[in-house]
């Protein structure tokens, strides 16, 4: 433990999982908060003694972890809910999507539907989340009022979008925005290629160049790398990949241009074939699932080789329905056999570790920042009698979180959130409802 000190506050679960070194879970111990970090990590009664003047946070059913990650996720669809869904997923895209959205996109959409998603991230424990917005300076605006931990991705496109008419000026966009963030604690950028509306080798070795400049992250989704769904590297019918898809052999052209590397992450774990998982984890790259989109848009997705992912994701709530990592790590656990703990993991630290803020969250650790989600165990039953790992995974739902730190600062208590009026979200999201039905109708 740390030296000793006044603590702001001591977090006292019954269970705490830090995933970090030694024990994976650990009864009645505490965890001191104070400057929004974690000042130590202990037995109970020791961090009495230790802190006896700090404030208690008694939760004597509860499991304590670190805050959840959502990897990818666009929270702005959070207005989109409820529009026709048909996979394969390229063609609801291109077909569905696309059009509605370039139809209500607004500055006015982005900003209202990433603050529905961050506050219905944060009342299911997601605390750091990848966004990847069409509006990627709003996106970051928002989540810097909210005070959370995001990471905005920039497209990069060569042809035109919402944000940028051409390729430069997605270059010179993306690099107004990074010089905005630079020095901001808590919101970070990536890049987020958009090969399906066209990006040039050209381009392409540019973007390499910019993220090493930066030290930028870049990500992209294997579903935009391949041919369409009915073409010779797409999923149809439930078939397996080809052994030579289109997006393996993408993959590989990026590899070529530099772009694999550490720092590449690739969207789409349950429709990785075998030798793009291999190709991925050989040059350093990350791999993440968004496990019920990608059922909810993949036919015959049980046919699919599974490739394990290094972290979770949401996707687009028009897809997956919620923002709801707890589920994804649940779906993961079914569709690859992964252990409870592995599973919470991903959406833990290997989140934070694929999105290069392992050394601020993803772990219960002194010095990382109070990133923490309590789950309440004993509502509806579901207290462990002896795997906490696994009554979380399948006993709880996001539901149960019951608080939620953001940097020290209680965001969620007792369920409620602290940081957004409850009926003015509400009455935000009816508001909306009623515009876009009439936009479609009209």
């Amino acid at each position: 433990m740390s030296g000793t000190g006044d603590a702001a506050f001591l977090i006292e679960p019954r269970w705490l999982l830090p995933f970090a070194t030694g024990s994976p879970v650990l009864g009645s111990h505490a965890v001191s908060v104070s400057g929004g970090r974690i000042q130590a990590v202990g037995p109970v009664a020791e961090m009495r003694q230790r802190y006896p003047a700090a404030a208690r946070v008694v939760r004597g059913h509860h499991a304590l972890l670190p805050g959840l990650v959502a990897a990818h996720t666009n929270a702005c669809h959070t207005l989109l809910r409820g529009i026709p869904l048909r996979g394969p997923r390229a063609r609801w895209l291109r077909e569905t999507l696309a059009p509605i959205e370039r139809r209500a996109l607004s500055a006015d959409l982005v900003r209202d539907g990433t603050r529905l998603g961050v506050a219905e991230m944060l009342r299911a424990g997601i605390t750091c989340y990848a966004d990847d917005s069409p509006l990627p300076a709003e996106a970051a605006r928002v989540a810097a009022a909210s005070q959370v931990r995001a990471l905005i991705g920039l497209p990069v496109s060569d042809g035109a979008d919402a944000w940028a008419e051409d390729t430069n000026a997605h270059f010179a966009s993306a690099e107004a925005l990074w010089d905005e963030y630079r020095s901001d604690a808590r919101i970070g950028l990536y890049f987020a290629p958009k090969p399906a509306r066209g990006l040039s080798d050209t381009t392409l070795t540019r973007l390499r160049r910019l993220a090493d400049e930066l030290d930028a992250r870049v990500v992209v989704h294997l579903d935009e790398l391949g041919d369409s769904p009915e073409g010779a590297g797409g999923i149809a019918d439930g078939a397996a990949w080809p052994r030579q898809s289109a997006a393996h052999r993408r993959l590989a052209h990026l590899h070529q241009l530099g772009l694999l590397r550490p720092g590449f992450a690739a969207i789409g774990a349950l429709a990785c074939h075998a030798e793009d998982a291999q190709l991925l984890s050989r040059h350093g790259a990350a791999l993440i699932a968004c496990p019920q989109a990608e059922l909810r848009l993949l036919r015959g997705a049980h046919a699919l080789p599974l490739s394990r992912p290094a972290a979770l994701g949401t996707d687009t709530p028009a897809a997956a329905g919620a923002l709801d990592v707890l589920a994804e790590a649940r779906s993961a656990a079914l569709l690859l056999g992964l252990a409870p703990l592995e599973a919470l993991r991903l959406a833990t630290l290997g989140g934070a570790t694929t999105l290069g803020v392992a050394a601020e969250t993803g772990s219960i650790e002194p010095g990382k920042s109070a990133d923490l989600t309590c789950i309440d165990l004993d509502a509806a039953g579901c207290r462990p009698v002896t795997d906490v790992a696994a009554t979380i995974l399948f006993g709880a739902t996001r539901a149960q979180v019951s608080d939620v730190w953001s940097a020290g600062r209680a965001v969620v208590s007792e369920a409620r959130l602290r940081l957004f009026d409850e009926s003015e979200l509400a009455a935000l999201a009816a508001r909306w409802a009623e515009r876009l039905a009439l936009e479609a109708a009209a």
